[in-house]
């Protein structure tokens, strides 16, 4: 019965090793994570409007609402913002640009885990053009009757791009649209 105990205390003792060891590193870690996170945002956003200055606007879902302005004349150029839904095997977040009259003007998927070969090609440049120049109304794979060409074997990840975007596209203008006088040309 001692046996018991005293391994019983080794293993307490292992564990809370382990348990503050895994603390420590992750209170080092987690704010260096935070940064980087925050740095591919802003690169992702000045990819979607280059030659633009970003102000953010609000929460919407966990993302934000940024307006980007042209840096010399101040006029609104669009606004971007991040989309999530669940696509095959992962959530699949894609970060946005629209112009001010809710036209996509490009999207960049920043976010997923999906097969690889299959859905994880949604992060090709040649995927993400199909979705330039259309409205909310329009973002419907091939499969659904609509323009967008899904993925080879992969319509699921395909629709819950399409299906996010509009979906944001609709809560973007409700939110906009609230606030007609402030943020909309």
């Amino acid at each position: 019965m001692k046996m018991f105990i005293r391994l019983g205390f080794i293993l307490l003792a292992v564990s809370a090793i382990a348990t503050a060891l895994l603390a420590y590193v992750n209170s080092i870690t987690e704010p260096k994570i935070k940064e980087l996170r925050i740095k591919e945002a802003e690169a992702a956003r000045s990819y979607l409007i280059p030659d633009a200055a970003f102000t953010g606007l609000t929460i919407i879902g966990e993302d934000s609402l940024y307006v980007a302005k042209d840096k010399e004349t101040g006029q609104i150029k669009g606004y971007t913002f991040t989309a999530a839904k669940s696509g095959y095997s992962s959530v699949v977040k894609t970060m946005a640009a629209i112009d001010p009259d809710f036209k996509l003007l490009k999207i960049k998927v920043t976010e997923q885990a999906e097969t690889p070969g299959l859905g994880a090609n949604c992060t090709q440049n040649d995927f993400a053009a199909c979705f330039e120049n259309l409205n909310a109304g329009q973002l419907l794979v091939d499969k659904d009757g609509g323009s967008i060409r899904s993925l080879t074997g992969a319509t699921i990840t395909s629709r819950a791009i399409a299906n996010s975007l509009q979906e944001q596209i609709a809560e973007v203008k409700k939110y906009l649209d609230s606030r007609q006088t402030e943020v909309r040309p």
